[in-house]
């Protein structure tokens, strides 16, 4: 199919909700989350072990839960587990602006990721099922849809941070609790739009699954390769800021480096999809996409020794961001299109989540590591050396291209 085809054909109207939906979430999940570490740190008096445990926990609630989430979707639909999702989110943002002790902070965390297990992967499973239909019925590459559905996230992503950034000077509760009023917007938009039956979507009633998942070699290979990705990725909120603050004197260059994130993603996520679909099969595409964040991270490794400051101490950390970036746009579509040719009929959902779980352990063991080496006084380049050896072997981990397909309708 050609791809001015693809372009002229409109998505149904479900797929452009789930879409938009991913927008909205990430609107309000970046309007707080790149100044938690800060706010913790200097706010809080957390160690810096133990900001790195508290954002792991994060992650880990969030992707390593997401295997609850999907097999909850398989079971019960989308809409009700996208409902309960949002309320825990408006729950946790509120609960976090008003958090002043250890235990209340991981609480409020702890709910915020649980929030996303719920309504991330039913979302996410319900996006790559409509993708396949797609493409099996001639509406174009299934991982096009995936790429756009990032660039969806990414516009959240690009606004968010500039959102919190204004209300921050103010206070990080207003923060919240603007985060906490964007997902009411988004409930009871949902509660409105989003169908109580999917045409086409198939609830499970056997529990179980579990055990094919685990002996299914290629999908634990993806699952562990995109672990590791996403352990990269998660040094945007904890190795980075303490890099920009180092180099500028404070965070408030965080603000436009995520912007700039995002607004690569915007613009060149769709053009990137479309040149590695034509070029690179899956495999290739997240192994270039793994050793461009490899390079990134070595660009600071060989920069931070000179103690750079100002706008010139800036330029590795945006170099590391460009990069960084780059190598998601290879990578996330693709993993995602990948997961319906590895999983077990009926149950995308528990896939979907699966991929997250693994990673988000991964992300959870690395953190603390991770927090733990920027705290130990070693020679300047070390950590950044360390941190880019990660996504290089990250590259041996992924499986053949052609492992067994077996498509979830």
């Amino acid at each position: 199919m050609s791809t001015a085809t693809v372009v002229r054909t409109p998505l149904p109207p479900l797929l452009r909700l789930l879409i938009l939906t991913q927008l909205a979430f990430n609107l309000g999940f970046f309007a707080v989350l790149p100044f938690l570490a800060e706010h913790l740190a200097d706010v809080i008096g957390m160690a810096g072990w133990l900001v790195g445990l508290v954002l792991g926990l994060r992650t880990f609630s969030q992707q390593g839960l997401f295997v609850v989430g999907g097999a909850l979707a398989d079971r019960y639909g989308v809409r009700p587990v996208v409902l309960a999702g949002c309320v825990l989110r408006i729950a946790g943002f509120g609960w976090l602006g008003y958090a002043e002790r250890t235990l209340a902070v991981v609480g409020a965390v702890l709910l915020i990721g649980f929030a996303a297990a719920l309504f991330s992967p039913a979302v996410e499973s319900e996006v790559a099922r409509q993708a396949v239909e797609w493409e099996a019925t001639g509406g174009g590459q299934r991982a096009r849809v995936l790429a756009l559905f990032t660039v969806a996230g990414q516009v959240g992503a690009f606004v968010g941070p500039l959102l919190g950034a204004l209300l921050l000077s103010v206070d990080f509760r207003v923060t919240c609790l603007a985060g906490a009023g964007i997902f009411v917007l988004v409930l009871a938009g949902h509660a409105r739009l989003l169908p109580q039956h999917i045409p086409g979507r198939t609830r499970v009633t056997e529990k179980g699954g579990t055990g094919a998942l685990v002996r299914n070699r290629p999908f634990l290979a993806l699952c562990c390769a995109y672990g590791a990705y996403l352990l990269a990725y998660n040094q945007l909120y904890l190795a980075l800021p303490e890099e920009v603050e180092r180099a500028a004197g404070s965070q408030a260059p965080l603000a436009w480096l995520f912007a700039l994130s995002s607004l690569l993603v915007v613009t060149a996520q769709l053009p990137v999809t479309r040149w590695a679909g034509e070029r690179l099969d899956p495999r290739r595409s997240m192994a270039a996409g793994l050793l461009l964040i490899a390079v990134g991270f070595a660009a600071v490794a060989v920069a931070r020794p000179a103690q750079l400051t100002g706008t010139t101490g800036l330029l590795p950390a945006t170099v590391l961001v460009v990069l960084l970036t780059l190598g998601q746009m290879l990578i996330a579509p693709v993993a995602r299109a990948w997961v319906p040719d590895l999983a077990e009929p009926g149950r995308l959902g528990l896939y979907t989540g699966a991929l997250s779980s693994v990673s988000g352990l991964i992300v959870l063991l690395g953190s603390a590591a991770t927090g733990t080496l920027l705290d130990t006084g070693l020679p300047a380049a070390v950590p950044w050396l360390v941190l880019a050896a990660v996504p290089v072997a990250a590259v041996t981990l992924l499986p053949r291209a052609g492992a067994p397909a077996a498509v979830s309708r």
